[in-house]
C-alpha cells in the first residue's frame, strides 16, 4: 500500500455524474485553489457505501463553509451512478446527492492510489487535498468499515488551522481547543497545561 501523503494527488480526467444530474468529464486538477476531499468506495447499489455517501451529503454545507469540494470515486459506470441517484432512498438509492461521483471503469484511478483489490473494487479511501493537489491526510478501511465524516471534517478543520496559524493540533483537537507551538517548549507547556 502506497503512502501519498505529502505528494502531489495522482491526476485523472474522468466521466462523472455531477449535482445537476448531467455528465461531465472531470479533471481532479481542475480543482486547485480549493481543499479537496476525493474517497473510493467499492460499488453502487451495495449496503456500507450508501450510508457514506448520504453521511457526506447531509455534511455537504459544512465541507463548503471550509473551501473544500467533496468527490466520490467508485468502479461502477455513470450510468450506474446516475440509476444510483435516481432510485430513492428507501428502495436503496442514494437520491440527489449534491457532489460529483466519478466513473473509474477502467480502474485506472483506483490503482494510482493504490486501493485497488485483486477482484477489481476499491478499499474505503480517503484523501484531503489541500489547495495546491497535494495529499494532507489518507485513510483506508476495509470493505465493511464505514468511515468517520465527522472526523474527515476535524482533520480538515486541524489542516486549516494549522495553515493559518503555524500552530500544529494535537491528538483529539477540535476547533476552539489549545494547539501547540511546534517547538519542544511549546509541547511542555501544552503537555503540562492538559495533564
Amino acid at each position: 500500500m502506497s503512502v501519498l501523503v505529502t505528494q502531489e494527488a495522482p491526476d485523472f480526467s474522468a466521466q462523472a455524474v455531477m449535482p445537476d444530474n448531467s455528465f461531465t468529464e472531470l479533471t481532479l486538477s481542475s480543482y486547485r485553489g480549493k481543499y479537496v476531499v476525493l474517497f473510493f468506495y467499492p460499488l453502487d447499489f451495495t449496503f456500507v457505501c450508501p450510508s457514506e455517501i448520504l453521511a457526506f451529503s447531509r455534511q455537504l454545507d459544512e465541507f463548503k463553509k471550509r473551501n473544500t469540494e467533496v468527490i466520490g470515486i467508485s468502479v461502477d459506470s455513470h450510468f450506474t451512478h446516475l440509476a444510483w441517484k435516481n432510485t430513492e432512498v428507501q428502495c436503496g438509492g442514494i437520491g440527489n446527492i449534491q457532489f460529483p461521483l466519478v466513473a473509474d471503469l477502467d480502474k485506472s484511478i483506483a490503482k494510482n492510489y493504490d486501493v485497488l483489490l485483486p477482484d477489481g473494487i476499491a478499499l474505503r479511501g480517503l484523501f484531503l487535498l489541500d489547495k495546491d493537489g497535494l495529499v494532507q491526510h489518507q485513510l483506508i478501511n476495509n470493505l465493511p468499515l464505514g468511515r468517520s465524516v465527522d472526523e474527515a471534517l476535524r482533520v480538515l478543520d486541524a489542516l486549516q488551522f494549522t495553515e493559518q496559524y503555524g500552530e500544529v493540533c494535537p491528538a483529539n483537537w477540535k476547533p476552539g481547543e489549545d494547539a501547540m507551538k511546534p517547538t519542544a517548549a511549546g509541547v511542555a507547556e501544552y503537555l503540562t497545561k492538559h495533564q
